[in-house]
């Protein structure tokens, strides 16, 4: 069983806070200090992928534009190194930046200038999800593979293949393809996909699931996920596997 909510908030938690911008950095390590969480920050990249090496941290939140190293490099870094959240922060309100940060490995973004405590609302999501992730993959243990033919879904390996070519996903990318082809054809609401995927309970984040499902098609194809206007998203099986 899950932890409840107030036993998460509870519990002690670790955050990188990668951010160049001095007053803004400390005020993001003092409002997570404020939760009961520690917070260490580091100001470029390099210094963020040999703080996350050291510190091995439960969340990392990563700015884009950083010296010495970018944010985009840094997240591949440490994520290759070990499967951790990465929240990015980003100054431009552009979808390609979005999508290239979610592909560098980060399961979530935020667009400056942004509200302390949607910050943290994202920040617990995300933890959450780490806590449903360890349960998740302990019920998956028995589950089938989804076989759709040329597309391959092993949900305990935690794989994907593709024309028998292995398909790197993010955790958050496999996840939500998962989830939509558990029930292939069938649409799936923004709403409920943040629900079952991000463990959101409000519609505040719809527009990360469009961005999700845009680097899905980048890496699957842009025939696999049909877009239902106005609702959410369906799973269409390939011609070879119905």
């Amino acid at each position: 069983m899950l932890n409840s909510t107030a036993q998460q908030q509870a519990q002690s938690r670790t955050v990188l806070v990668v951010e160049d911008e001095p007053t803004l950095a400390t005020a993001i390590a003092q409002r997570i200090t404020a939760e009961g969480w520690s917070a260490r920050v580091a100001g470029d990249g390099a210094s963020a992928v040999q703080a996350a090496a050291q510190l091995r941290p439960d969340l990392v939140i990563m700015d884009i534009m950083l010296p010495v190293m970018d944010g985009l490099e840094a997240t591949k870094r440490i994520v290759a190194d070990r499967p951790v959240p990465v929240l990015i922060l980003t100054a431009r309100d552009d979808e390609a930046d979005k999508v290239i940060g979610l592909g560098a490995g980060a399961d979530d973004y935020m667009t400056k200038p942004f509200s302390m405590r949607e910050l943290i609302a994202r920040c617990k999501a995300l933890l959450r999800r780490v806590d449903r992730a360890k349960v998740i993959a302990k019920n998956a243990e028995n589950e089938k593979v989804l076989d759709f033919g040329s597309l391959i879904i092993d949900p305990a390996q935690r794989t994907v293949s593709l024309n028998g070519k292995d398909v790197h996903l993010t955790p958050t990318e496999f996840d939500l393809l998962a989830t939509l082809a558990r029930k292939p054809k069938s649409v799936l609401t923004r709403e409920k996909l943040l629900e079952e995927v991000w463990d959101w309970v409000d519609a505040s984040g719809t527009r990360t699931v469009d961005s999700h499902v845009k680097a899905l098609r980048h890496k699957l194809g842009p025939d696999m996920i049909r877009t239902v206007h106005g609702v959410g998203y369906a799973f269409e099986p390939p011609s070879d596997g119905e």
